[in-house]
């Protein structure tokens, strides 16, 4: 569970805090019963900002990959994952 400290309080107990922050969970900042901040350790604050490569970016990777480590991927390696079923039916009502 994460701590909550009113602005004031984070204020007068900041290095306490951030000691607590880096070892564990985040802390929620309030100002007049409202969260208005969180305080997070620098490990997940870079979690959270890392980039994400779009889906063009990350199928040439998968490409690449695949080159470089000689992978051979047949019709047969798809066998069974897609489902035969025409699917439910379906009326507008």
């Amino acid at each position: 569970m994460e701590d909550q400290y009113t602005i004031a309080e984070a204020k007068n107990r900041l290095p306490s805090i951030v000691h607590c922050v880096e070892k564990g969970p985040s802390v929620k900042l309030t100002r007049r019963g409202r969260p208005v901040a969180v305080l997070v350790s620098i490990e997940e604050y870079e979690c959270l900002h890392r980039q994400k490569g779009n889906f063009w970016t990350s199928l040439q990777l998968v490409r690449k990959n695949i080159e470089d480590h000689d992978f051979e991927i047949s019709d047969m390696d798809f066998d069974g994952i897609r489902e035969k079923a025409p699917g439910r039916e379906f009326g507008f009502s």
